[in-house]
């Protein structure tokens, strides 16, 4: 098997009110995922790595204002595009669901979970 490339899907706002305590817990459980994903050989990718850095470059002042959802969302649908696969984890997210479904949409495999995930081998 070769390594594949694997968007984790996971909450980021959902659930949170916009805490920012439990944002940063939301991004270390798709960061912790993303570790064993590599550690087991696969290249792991999170939209939020992507969109984070290029919201606050293009000016964002809040989570959910205009330059935030102009970035957020859209590089991950771009992205989702590109990846072998879509690993959804953590629990109830709507943005993570859709990048599910357009996994799907695009032929690509999903996984409910680590173990379901093939070896590199």
């Amino acid at each position: 098997m070769k390594p594949l490339m694997i968007l984790v899907a996971g909450p980021y706002r959902s659930g949170t009110n916009d805490d920012p305590a439990l944002i940063a817990a939301n991004v270390k459980a798709m960061n912790d995922m993303a570790l064993r994903l590599f550690r087991a050989g696969h290249l792991p990718v999170l939209g939020e790595w992507y969109a984070l850095p290029l919201i606050e470059h293009a000016g964002s002042q809040r989570i959910g204002d205009e330059v935030f959802n102009e970035i957020f969302h859209p590089i991950s649908r771009r992205l989702v595009a590109q990846c072998d696969g879509c690993l959804r984890i953590g629990g109830a997210s709507s943005g993570a669901d859709e990048m599910v479904a357009l996994a799907r949409a695009n032929g690509k495999q999903v996984f409910f979970s680590f173990e379901e995930i093939p070896q590199v081998g």
